[in-house]
């Protein structure tokens, strides 16, 4: 036997529910212990028990024993003491582990208060029977190891004693920071895991289901400090808004006690979603308020499940039903729910909490001297028959991390026996004295494994992920009390499947038949876009339409986006259409329009040119320049052709066409009507001869002509070699379609040509203008003077038009204004000469010439 008593002590805090008379006399009266024989024996103390006086104000305490006490028996972390004997007896069963040894175990009732606690420790230190600091009073080894939780506040107690001796503590609570700080706490090692994802994973689950307005309850303590920190931190990034943060008190009841000034946000908040962070003992308070408010239409999200035995409400429905809590993942202990289902008082009749529950629950016989039941009780009795709110089957977190810290004290002792076989001869046949703090090398360095091989690791060993469950607590009907597993998040899953869930598992909160909405604004559907409302967070917004020709084909964005040029939005503007490709074609209305008139013009140019031939010798004819009338109606006739240009699909070679020929026909033509009303203005203003008579014989104003072609051709050489004409898109002037046009190129050389043409009609003009009043029957100076005054006016019309129109009744715009003014040329000009040749044959006649003169 290497050992004679190796303990290891156990503080924790257990949770309660009403108890009769006779047993809780029994707790009350005597210092709970329980004790289990072995060669090396592990000790643990936790209060079984809490006595604090009444408050009649307080309408939520469990169980009143007279007027001045209240007793409470906790059940939830009683779980725990049987996780800790389930362990023991595996590992006294296993050859392999501690060979030789058998371990046994003792546990105590830590009353309330840091004093009762540390009176406790002391008694380990001393002995079981004595609490005297620095002296070892008992005849047996001390304890290896201390057990503590799930309390942080009796770990925390426990743990600045025991540094003192190097006194290995386990804590089986949820991983606080405080306790990592080594030089405060070096003999101290946490079971449970660092919550360093489970920020995330609350996050994960909230953009699930699109939850982006939640609420935040948070103990309010160092680590509530940093878990708000990091949660927002969290919250941000993947922009999720907090709508309020309330800090909960760490002392228990003070969050019922005090008067709670923002109790309005839990009712009247719109946030349907609200985060809960603490542990069981933190979290008491605040979900007896819950309950009492009866906020059903709520759903909660928990870090940690609460001690549902705690609550003894009469109404039918749970306010707590439908939360989410995120639960460390450990595997499944095998048998653990057979050895729960085994334990009775006649098992372990050392057990004074078997007993109570017997009592309780069973109706056995109680014997108040003894605080044991009789032997008339149920064999069959069993905790399997307790109801969930009573009892859970199912491991807890705190009974696993029990189960793995006496795994990691075998393991560890397992090794320094090994150790000290190896490497220290035994004096005299007995081995040297066991000092606790010796174990300390072997349980940094440990390796241990249960009994399924799976591997034990602590704090210090961290476990390549975490993966936490994620639970639906079931309270309906009432009294149900089940946590049912819908989910889990794993860090080491890929990305985008870290969180998995079976939706339709999950029960909502009372009143809800469909996955809640938690929003401080509604969605902007596609075709709307996300405005910010001043002073508010960046989830409060309002929606506003998408400009012209911008599109959001998703909910809750930011910006519209623009389509591109050959798309258009669509009339809810949630996504681009295709433009149809059009021009101002021939069977266009305004391009047939065009056509017939283009065409009208030029057959009725071409029957003056034939009548003018046919009646070539007649004194009106001669009379104008017969040649120069010739010059003119075929130039116009082409000029009614040009807008035929403008017609179809556009290309290079008539987009360069279009301008060139426009501007020098009409060149042509307006030379031609300046040559004219030169002709007559010499031919009357001449009567003596001389140079000027030689200039009109010798027909020198028709050189006018091909001198102002030449200049034209110039200026389009100039347009063609700097910046020609080219095919453009108009995406903009007609909705959903692209209008294929001709771009003149340089818009500078294309009012140079109409300024040019523009000079040519103005000197036209007023050469014409002077002649007016010549004696004359066939003077057509008038004629030709009136027709530059309205060919000046078509184009001087024609530059506001045209600017203030675009696609393609711009394009109509030029053609249309082309015909109009060789319409006035024609008319004007032409018009009174076929009246007199046509109709009035009589007055084209030397006899009417002579009498009219």
């Amino acid at each position: 036997m290497l050992f004679s008593w190796i303990f290891i002590s156990w503080f924790l805090q257990i949770p309660t529910f009403e108890c009769s008379y006779n047993s809780i006399e029994c707790l009350v009266r005597m210092n709970y212990r329980l004790i289990g024989k072995g060669n090396v024996l592990i000790s643990g103390f936790f209060p079984a028990y809490v006595i604090y006086p009444h408050n009649k104000s307080i309408d939520w305490r469990i169980t009143t024993f007279n007027r001045n006490f209240v007793v409470e028996f906790k059940v939830r972390n009683y779980q725990c003491i049987l996780a800790m004997m389930f362990a023991i007896e595996e590992i006294n069963s296993n050859p392999y582990l501690l060979p030789n040894t058998t371990l046994g175990f003792v546990v105590q009732n830590v009353p309330a208060g840091q004093r009762n606690t540390l009176e406790n420790v002391f008694r380990i230190l001393s002995g079981i029977d004595y609490a005297l600091p620095n002296y070892r009073c008992a005849r047996e080894s001390m304890s290896a190891a201390v057990i503590t939780g799930p309390s942080w506040a009796i770990s925390e107690y426990i743990g600045t004693l025991l540094n003192l001796y190097k006194f290995p503590q386990f804590t089986i609570g949820s991983f606080d920071t405080t306790l990592s700080e080594k030089r405060q706490f070096s003999s101290l090692y946490q079971v449970a895991p660092k919550d360093t994802s489970l920020m995330l994973g609350i996050v994960s689950l909230m953009l699930h289901f699109h939850w982006i307005w939640v609420g935040l309850f948070i103990i309010d303590d160092h680590k509530g400090a940093q878990t708000l920190s990091d949660l927002r931190h969290a919250m941000e990034d993947n922009g999720v808004c907090i709508a309020f943060v309330e800090m909960i008190q760490v002392n228990r009841g003070a969050f019922l006690t005090t008067s709670w000034k923002n109790h309005v946000q839990i009712v009247e908040s719109s946030t349907n979603v609200i985060i809960i962070y603490g542990d069981s003992d933190s979290l008491l308070s605040l979900i007896i308020y819950i309950k009492q408010k009866f906020l059903t239409w709520k759903v909660w999200v928990l870090n940690s499940n609460w001690d549902n035995t705690s609550f003894n409400d009469n109404f039918l429905l749970d306010s707590m039903h439908g939360a989410l809590i995120f639960s460390h993942n450990h595997e499944k202990i095998i048998n653990f729910t057979n050895f729960i289902e085994a334990a009775n008082p006649f098992k372990y009749p050392k057990d004074i909490f078997l007993h109570v529950l017997w009592n309780l629950f069973f109706k056995c016989s109680f014997l108040r001297k003894d605080c044991k039941i009789v032997e008339n009780c149920k064999p069959n009795a069993s905790l399997e028959f307790l109801p969930g709110k009573l009892f859970d089957m199912a491991m807890s977190e705190e009974s696993y991390n029990v189960y793995t810290a006496v795994y990691a004290v075998a393991h560890s002792l397992h090794e320094m026996m090994l150790n000290r076989v190896q490497f220290h001869a035994l004096e005299k046949g007995r081995e040297k004295a066991f000092s606790p703090w010796q174990l300390h090398p072997f349980i940094k360095n440990i390796q241990a494994f249960n009994h399924t091989g799976y591997q034990v690791l602590l704090n210090w060993k961290r476990k390549s992920h975490e993966e936490y469950d994620i639970l639906n607590f079931w309270n309906f009907p009432k009294g149900l009390g089940l946590n049912v597993k819908v989910g889990t998040f794993s860090t080491n899953a890929p990305k985008g499947q870290k969180l998995s869930l079976s939706s339709h598992m999950i029960q909502w909160a009372t009143g809800l038949t469909e996955i809640p909405q938690s929003v401080c604004s509604v969605s902007c559907e596609p075709g709307f876009r996300k405005t910010h409302q001043e002073g508010m967070v960046a989830c409060c917004f309002d929606c506003t339409h998408c400009s012209e020709n911008e599109i959001s084909n998703e909910t809750d964005v930011d910006q519209c986006v623009m389509c591109p040029e050959s798309h258009y939005p669509n009339t809810k503007k949630n996504y681009c259409l295709q433009k149809s490709v059009t021009f101002l074609a021939y069977d266009d209305p305004l391009g047939k329009t065009i056509s017939f008139i283009s065409l009208g013009f030029t057959s009725l140019t071409v029957l003056v040119l034939w009548v003018f031939l046919k009646h070539k010798d007649t004194p009106i004819i001669k009379a104008n320049n017969r040649a120069l009338s010739y010059t003119l109606l075929i130039t116009l006739t082409l000029c009614f052709l040009c807008p035929l240009l403008f017609i179809g699909r556009p290309h290079t070679v008539n987009c360069i066409l279009q301008q060139n020929m426009f501007g020098l026909l009409f060149t042509v033509a307006l030379s031609t009507v300046l040559a004219k009303t030169l002709t007559v203005l010499v031919a009357f203003k001449i009567t003596t001869p001389g140079k000027m008579r030689m200039f009109l014989i010798s027909k020198a104003p028709n050189f006018i002509i091909p001198i102002c072609a030449l200049l034209q051709v110039v200026l389009s050489g100039i347009w063609l070699a700097t910046c020609p004409p080219f095919i453009d898109k108009d995406v903009y002037s007609e909705h959903g379609r692209i209008i294929i046009i001709c771009n003149k190129g340089s818009a500078l050389v294309f009012y140079c040509i109409l300024g040019y043409l523009g000079t040519l009609a103005m000197g036209s003009y007023l050469m014409a203008f002077l002649s007016r009043n010549l004696p004359d029957a066939f003077n057509e100076a008038r004629f030709l003077a009136f027709s530059m005054l309205v060919f000046c006016s078509v184009w001087i019309s024609f530059l506001p038009v045209y600017h203030s129109t675009k696609g393609k009744v711009m394009v109509a715009m030029e053609a249309l204004s082309i015909l109009a003014s060789s319409a006035s040329l024609l008319g004007i000009i032409f018009a009174p000469k076929c009246y007199i040749i046509l109709l009035r044959p009589e007055r084209n006649s030397l006899h009417h010439i002579r009498d009219k003169t």
